[in-house]
């Protein structure tokens, strides 16, 4: 795959057709375990879902230093990685609405962005590209989406008015975060578009 040829090179190992590696079997185990945190969010338990949350966070680190540290960068980990960011946003964005926490709205602006990407990583795949590499507002527009379902969780569990003025508050970052997350959406489509012209 082409689209990430340099990155190897400038940013760590080069990364290459194998499968059977740790930091991939800890990407899966992460998409395994989005099952289970979208029930417990559903189901109002809170806690539980916090801490298989912050597990599944402290994974996503450590996947990766295992793979620059022992040279097993492989192609399949640079889609399986994002694909399980973008899972774990997008079920624990239908868990919250089930939960009756968020507006189903957000669900739909959310899905329909992560559609959207998937068909332009399918495309590009047909002519040989890799994931684009990520940009820095696609970043902290997953940033504050994650933010927010965390301190929506939170906010859950309080009572009264500080429950209350914390939910506003996420959701304000969770609209933010929508902005920003449709924007490097367009950004992304942007660089697909210019290497798909590019190699016609």
């Amino acid at each position: 795959m082409r689209g990430n040829d340099d990155r190897g090179n400038r940013y760590g190992p080069e990364p290459r057709n194998i499968y059977f590696t740790v930091p991939n079997l800890i990407s899966v185990l992460r998409i395994i375990s989005i099952p289970f945190i979208a029930a417990l969010i559903a189901g109002h338990r809170m806690i539980p879902a916090l801490v298989v949350m912050g597990i599944s966070a402290v994974s996503d680190g450590v996947d990766g230093i295992i793979a620059r540290s022992f040279n097993q960068v492989s192609r399949v980990g640079q889609i399986l990685d994002p694909v399980a960011d973008r899972l774990l946003i997008f079920c624990s964005i239908l868990a919250l609405g089930l939960a009756g926490i968020i507006p189903w709205w957000m669900l739909v602006i959310v899905g329909l962005r992560d559609c959207l990407m998937a068909i332009e990583m399918l495309i590009l795949a047909q002519h040989d590209y890799g994931p684009l590499p990520v940009h820095f507002v696609g970043k902290t527009g997953t940033a504050l989406l994650m933010t927010s379902i965390v301190t929506l969780i939170v906010a859950d569990m309080l009572v009264g008015v500080a429950g209350q003025v914390l939910r506003m508050i996420s959701l304000a970052v969770f609209i933010w975060g929508i902005a920003l997350y449709w924007f490097a959406g367009l950004l992304y489509a942007w660089q697909g578009t210019i290497l798909l012209k590019r190699r016609g």
